[in-house]
């Protein structure tokens, strides 16, 4: 099992909406995700930077940012997210991978 964390950025104000939205998640993309392999899942949000720190491990190579083979679910999700975080120009959000500097079982 593979540990990936990544830092994302909530535009500010838009902190309710993000979490409305998560709660509201589509079926299909979390059958999605999981079936790519990626489970313990968790975003976290630090109220004062507006960073979004996510976790996840992965049972394959890929992760959920993945940005080589994207499904239209995954993209219709980016587009619909587009409008309250930092995103690219294919609208997947901007997605800073972070090295593991330590871990403990």
């Amino acid at each position: 099992m593979k540990r990936f964390a990544f830092k994302m950025k909530l535009k500010p104000g838009c902190e309710k909406e993000y979490a409305r939205r998560h709660a509201a998640i589509w079926p299909e993309l979390v059958k999605m995700i999981k079936d790519q392999g990626v489970g313990n899942y968790s975003i976290f949000w630090d109220k004062e930077t507006n960073i979004l720190f996510a976790y996840q491990e992965c049972s394959k190579e890929t992760n959920s940012q993945d940005t080589s083979n994207v499904d239209p679910i995954t993209q219709k999700w980016w587009d619909m997210m587009a409008d309250i975080m930092d995103v690219n120009p294919d609208n997947s959000p901007v997605s800073i991978p972070m090295e593991e500097v330590f871990h403990l079982d």
